[in-house]
């Protein structure tokens, strides 16, 4: 199942073609409407009754469903009440970065939930900064965890987003030690969607390719087999010390290829689109302006 949200309000996805990255082969089919108002139509309240809705979503008779304009799609979690990042989770990624792969605990971050929109939206550069980008694989929570076992993780899980982790590194780095948590949260750093995949439609939602480029050129391609730390065992580990919370969203690092580390480095500028896609889930298509 894809769930989407549709002008602020809860879709489920209905294909009606070929393809798996382009929601002009999607219709979408009002939840509100299609349970009788059983469930709210705003798309964060879905996770706090995340297994009532999977087991009605199982059997309802769905209508057809509508077509619609990819542009009015915001972010599957909009409204999270924490968002947290892993960093250096790639060992490329680590290395580019001039650090030793973690072992042990993951490197932990916050980014603010006000940083987070929608696939499609337009994101301002912050005047002379150095904006990178950092295509992610995105985790929502769909049941509260707590003190959970790797084997148990998924089962907490409502399904995976693609993420953009975009960070500003000039106001990253003004502090000593860094201040990750704001240069990675200004407005619009925090693009996800296109829509929230649930994981038993993946063939193996351990592997898949994720990449990114700038205006057709590609500046990132991995697989999410070479996390360190996997989804699984992320949420063991951070449900170790706090609760996660239905509709949190997780964003677990991002492989190498991000301008930093890049020779000469290489910054986001003004007019360039940004096109991040994980196999299985869709594609963000964000273009960057700069502040007026």
């Amino acid at each position: 199942m894809r769930i989407a949200n549709l002008a602020d309000r809860l879709v489920i996805l209905v294909s009606r073609g070929s393809g798996d990255s382009q929601s002009s082969h999607d219709l979408a089919v009002d939840v509100e409407k299609a349970s009788g108002g059983k469930f709210a139509a705003d798309p964060q309240s879905i996770y706090h009754r995340w297994e009532d809705f999977v087991g009605w979503a199982s059997t309802a008779e769905l209508p057809t469903g509508e077509a619609f304009d990819p542009a009015d799609l915001g972010s599957p979690a909009p409204t999270p009440r924490q968002v947290l990042a892993i960093g250096l989770n790639y060992r490329a990624h680590a290395a580019e970065s001039g650090f030793a792969a973690p072992t042990g605990e993951p490197p932990v971050f916050t980014k603010f939930s006000s940083c987070i929109v929608g696939p499609y939206a337009e994101v301002t550069l912050p005047p002379g900064g150095h904006t990178d980008w950092e295509v992610e694989l995105v985790a929502v929570v769909g049941r509260r965890a707590f003190q959970v076992s790797a084997q148990d993780a998924l089962q907490h899980v409502a399904g995976y987003a693609v993420g953009q982790d975009i960070s500003e590194r000039t106001l990253q780095m003004a502090a000593t030690p860094p201040q990750f948590s704001l240069g990675k949260s200004l407005p619009g750093f925090g693009p996800v969607g296109p829509w929230l995949t649930t994981l038993d439609e993946l063939e193996d939602p351990n592997d898949l390719w994720l990449r990114c480029a700038i205006d057709g050129q590609q500046v990132q391609s991995s697989r999410t087999s070479e996390l360190i730390y996997s989804v699984p065992e992320l949420v063991a580990k951070l449900s170790a010390s706090i609760p996660l919370l239905p509709g949190d969203v997780i964003f677990t690092g991002t492989p190498s290829g991000v301008g930093l580390g890049q020779s000469p480095q290489r910054w986001l500028q003004p007019g360039e689109e940004l096109v991040s896609s994980i196999e299985g889930l869709g594609e963000l298509r964000n273009r960057f302006v700069a502040a007026s």
